[in-house]
């Protein structure tokens, strides 16, 4: 059985009927850190099941519930995700050794405001930066992705967009 995730990062305490509506249809919400607030993390965790890491704006009551790293699988899919993580050929120090010592299929970061999505050849992973799906910071567009997982296959990626003042 495939699982629909939902995939954002940089919401900075944004979580609306915007993003609500893009993500109606999945199963699991992945949040790749500066959630903004606590209350911001607990309205995603209501609305859907909520994995997460914590970010660099993020104060004492994230940090408590959302861990630096998340590793962890889905279906057949090894999923490593965090804040602060790079891209490929220019992953931030450390990231390297933790992406040969678990093998990802895919490894998710944030912070950047930046969505892409990148084949890492030599690492054989999927890289995806959400961007930045809140209204603040220096990005004019918010976006956020979802995307299927069915067994080890990674199907379906869809991107939304939506200017920065909606």
């Amino acid at each position: 059985m495939a699982t629909k995730i939902g995939l954002l990062s940089d919401t900075h305490g944004t979580f609306d009927d915007t993003l609500r509506i893009f993500f109606a249809d999945v199963d699991q919400i992945w949040h790749a850190g500066d959630f903004g607030n606590i209350e911001t993390a607990m309205a995603i965790a209501a609305f859907k099941p909520l994995t997460g890491v914590y970010g660099n704006i993020d104060g004492a009551s994230i940090r408590i519930s959302y861990p630096q790293w998340q590793i962890f699988d889905c279906e057949q899919c090894k999923i490593m995700m965090t804040h602060i993580g790079g891209y490929p050929k220019r992953y931030e120090y450390g990231v390297e050794p933790l992406l040969k010592k678990y093998k990802p299929q895919i490894f998710i970061s944030g912070h950047s405001h930046i969505l892409k999505v990148i084949y890492d050849k030599k690492n054989d992973l999927l890289h995806i930066n959400p961007g930045a799906a809140g209204r603040s910071g220096f990005h004019n567009v918010r976006t956020a992705v979802r995307f299927i997982i069915d067994g080890t296959k990674i199907e379906e990626l869809e991107v939304g967009e939506w200017p920065r003042g909606f």
